[in-house]
């Protein structure tokens, strides 16, 4: 990364291509193995890192092509949880939604080698992905523990660890994500209070994601939570919250959304460049990191390359035009 200013990045997940969907309907029925889907989850995760690269994003992500849901993903992963019956968690998209039934232990790291493998094929930086404690715990029904307090932080100890041994195999950039958190700002400080222990002793640079709701109702609070870099949804808000920074200043690294991950439409690359020019009046280039709003695993393959590719447009025009390169 020869200049710092506006890194581009993604927010985590890319749709998955056909011969993904097609394939685990087959491991269902049982007419191909784990390890034959697993062949191809890496020749899909190579084929994302490597459009990466052509449109020059900074910092990558292996889009998530092994993983289903971001909560269950975890929960089926970690000891004292069941999965139980789907539940629809947004358009007609569902999930299994995560029973907790015993301790919650982290018996082996649980993303690590993936990551590893998406590290091997570049040699630009890929993110640690991980789904935080609150997310979690949110989007799972509590069957052990009693007491919401109580199940964030169990949560909060096992994706620590996951994130210290993600540090250990040479992650320079971890992200935990907590779309959840501005759903239920009323409980805002106990997921505060668990972003510190899963941060505690990483020397990486952390991001979260944060999405959905209400980001008004935790700001300026969210400026609290113990990471570097929080990555918010713009475009598909119409970057009102940049007006909050103007009575409340922003102080952290910000990746900010300037394509809307849930419409069809694809953005020009005129709209991404008004967008980060408002970004750019508020924050230095050097905090300021550009990407999708979300996940761009809901568009098509087709999809989720043009919005990245008329991103990528707009950041280097914008450089350009204000000398930044």
């Amino acid at each position: 990364m020869a200049s710092r200013n506006l890194l581009m990045t993604a927010v985590g997940s890319y749709p998955k291509p056909d011969y993904i969907l097609k394939a685990r309907a087959e491991v269902a029925r049982g007419t191909m193995s784990s390890a034959e889907l697993q062949g191809l989850e890496q020749k899909a995760t190579e084929e994302w890192i490597r459009f990466q690269e052509e449109v020059g994003l900074d910092i990558l992500v292996d889009g998530e092509m092994y993983r289903g849901d971001m909560a269950a993903y975890f929960a089926e992963n970690l000891e004292g949880f069941e999965l139980g019956g789907a539940v629809r968690s947004y358009g007609n998209r569902y999930y299994q939604k995560p029973i907790a039934i015993g301790a919650i232990r982290r018996p082996n790291p649980i993303t690590v080698e993936w990551w590893q493998y998406a590290q091997s094929l570049t040699d630009r930086p890929v993110k640690g992905m991980l789904t935080g404690p609150y997310t979690i715990a949110d989007w799972s029904f509590d069957e052990h523990y009693g007491n919401r307090e109580d199940f964030v932080m169990a949560l909060a100890e096992v994706i620590h660890d996951e994130a210290m041994d993600l540090q250990s195999a040479g992650a320079q950039y971890i992200q935990i994500d907590e779309p959840a958190i501005s759903v239920r700002p009323e409980e805002f400080e106990i997921a505060r209070r668990a972003f510190e222990v899963v941060t505690k002793g990483l020397t990486a640079t952390t991001f979260t994601h944060i999405c959905y709701g209400d980001f008004a109702a935790i700001y300026p609070a969210m400026l609290k939570l113990a990471v570097d870099n929080i990555d918010l949804e713009m475009a598909n808000s119409g970057y009102d919250l940049l007006e909050r920074f103007k009575k409340d200043p922003y102080t952290k690294q910000l990746s900010m959304g300037v394509v809307d991950v849930h419409s069809h439409i694809l953005e020009s690359v005129d709209e991404i460049k008004a967008g980060i020019n408002r970004g750019l009046e508020l924050i230095p280039a050097d905090r300021l990191f550009i990407d999708p709003d979300c996940g761009l695993k809901t568009r098509t393959v087709q999809e989720a390359k043009d919005k990245l590719r008329v991103i990528a447009q707009a950041v280097r025009e914008v450089k350009r035009e204000r000398g930044l390169e």
